[in-house]
């Protein structure tokens, strides 16, 4: 069993769509998002997406963003949506993501890495504390 993460591409859209929607499910929730979406998301700067693929597929999806920051006068990153297919978890796949993204950030030179999760997601917190992060604020949403 071998874990290769790799950047995202155009062409990975239609799994990076499946992934969302699959995330959005555990939610309880539904996500709008498109190939078209993707692939738009996938021309910006400052925001990237690595696929984690075992046995020649993706079971794992992270995205994340850069942000100029002005209190510590340097970058920063934001781990956004982490998901990996429930018949790959337990694997490694979500802390081979969050190393790569992590590794990532430092390279960029950022002072500080920031994301949030569900309250009760234990499994998420144990694997965030695992890279260095800690506690530090809320993070407060409004859904249009």
């Amino acid at each position: 069993m071998s874990i290769t993460i790799r950047d995202a591409r155009a062409g990975d859209a239609e799994v990076i769509a499946e992934l969302i929607r699959l995330l959005a499910a555990e939610w309880d929730e539904t996500s709008e998002v498109t190939t078209d979406y993707v692939r738009a998301y996938l021309d910006r700067e400052n925001v990237g997406a690595l696929l984690a693929e075992l046995d020649g597929g993706v079971v794992g999806l992270l995205t994340y963003s850069l942000y100029p920051g002005l209190f510590h006068a340097g970058p920063w990153g934001l781990l956004d949506e982490l998901i990996v297919r429930p018949e790959a978890r337990r694997r490694g796949v979500a802390d081979a993501l969050v190393s790569e993204a992590v590794r990532r950030f430092e390279a960029a030179g950022c002072k500080e890495v920031s994301v949030s999760t569900q309250l009760d997601n234990e499994p998420a917190k144990a694997l965030y504390r695992k890279h260095g992060l800690t506690e530090e604020s809320l993070f407060l949403e409004k859904h249009f």
